[in-house]
């Protein structure tokens, strides 16, 4: 195990288009797109000041939308991409010179990145080949990995990986990269290719090892549900920077900006933008939102403020509305059913913006329906427009 920190690392492409390093190794989703922030004369930024800690045994999930760095992080970290500035350490050693070989580190790819002219054992055993291993101790290492991996994996071995099943080549991608025992395990959308099942089983199996071995991780993932699953923390970035590191629940209280508040949560928050302040109120439109006594000290007149709104903060009922006080006019774009939960998720729109509102599954409703909302006080969240911070 090993614990890993990235202090002040910053990387920048000299034109926003896919690196050399990606280009060969074919592992990078995370495209160059427009919305990076370029830097005039020196091209497109890729981590701005990264500043992370993982600790020993851990398993950091890192979440952003495309384009924000996440696999560009992990090249940095596995020694892939080593023209960044700043310092990268495993166990307090600045390991910019160390070759990925060296880093005694197991990586797991989205495309599983097997060696198809072996069967699953050769593939298991070809790090021992090259480094001259014994084949004794490289079949105590198989059959130890093997027997932790669970039932059925052993009969994978003696199988080339053309007859294996998606699922099937992914425990066999773990594995070897787990049978080496690595001190840092990179995990880089491994479930992407799965179908839906599948990608639920193989993520209970990854969790099931990733708390089995203690083994310090780094994983990235598009997917929330996974995060959710498997993270001890999650690291939320976008373009290029770590904007909040914490458990899904912290993170969800707490969100740091509105970003972050937009970005995570299923669904995220609902942020209604364009208010501005006055006195000891927001202005949205026709609606006046009463400003807790804390945000009231922190904001001038005429500032502008975005309102966040979770869905369980909204309150909504079948009879015109009334715009006294904190109720909104709102109106029935869609709602979906959740039998099990026996709830209903309504979108609804006031003005210019659209939210979501939990319901009772019992309760009846139209689209193009008009309801009265009533937004809970005490559940609102407030983030300074133009900086995007919580207030």
């Amino acid at each position: 195990m090993a614990k890993i920190e990235l202090i002040d690392v910053s990387l920048t492409y000299d034109a926003p288009t896919q690196d050399p390093v990606n280009r060969l190794l074919r592992i990078e989703k995370d495209r160059m797109p427009e919305d990076l922030p370029a830097k005039a004369g020196k091209g497109v930024v890729a981590l701005d000041h990264v500043n992370l800690k993982i600790p020993n045994g851990r398993t950091f999930v890192v979440v952003g939308p495309s384009g924000c760095g996440k696999s560009t992080l992990l090249r940095v970290i596995a020694g892939l991409n080593r023209e960044y500035s700043g310092k990268v350490l495993y166990d307090g050693q600045d390991v910019q010179t160390i070759e990925p070989k060296d880093r005694e580190i197991g990586m797991v790819f989205q495309g599983y990145a097997l060696y198809p002219n072996f069967n699953s054992r050769g593939n298991l055993s070809f790090f021992f080949r090259i480094n001259k291993v014994s084949d004794e101790e490289t079949r105590e290492r198989i059959q130890y990995t093997s027997e932790l991996m669970g039932i059925g994996f052993n009969e994978l071995l003696p199988r080339k990986i053309g007859t294996l099943s998606g699922g099937e080549k992914q425990r066999v991608a773990i594995a070897r990269a787990i049978v080496r025992a690595p001190r840092l395990l990179l995990l880089d959308e491994p479930l992407s290719n799965l179908d839906a099942k599948l990608r639920v089983q193989t993520r209970s199996e990854i969790k099931r090892l990733l708390r089995r071995f203690s083994i310090t991780s780094l994983y990235v993932t598009h997917d929330q549900v996974e995060a959710i699953a498997l993270a001890d923390q999650i690291v939320i970035m976008h373009q290029g920077r770590v904007e909040q590191v914490g458990t899904y629940q912290e993170i969800m209280d707490n969100p740091v900006n509105s970003f972050v508040a937009g970005f995570l949560g299923l669904p995220p928050m609902s942020l209604f933008s364009g208010g501005f302040v006055s006195g000891d109120k927001l202005i949205l439109d026709a609606y006046l939102i009463p400003l807790p006594e804390r945000v009231s000290r922190l904001v001038q007149d005429n500032q502008p403020v975005t309102l966040g709104v979770r869905q369980e903060a909204v309150n909504i009922s079948a009879v015109e509305a009334s715009t006294n006080g904190i109720g909104l006019l709102a109106e029935v774009e869609s709602f979906e059913a959740d039998y099990v939960h026996r709830t209903q998720t309504v979108q609804l729109r006031t003005g210019p913006w659209t939210y979501l509102a939990l319901s009772p599954l019992e309760m009846s409703f139209q689209t193009g329906q008009r309801v009265r909302v009533q937004l809970d006080p005490e559940r609102l969240y407030f983030f300074d427009t133009n900086s995007g911070l919580r207030l």
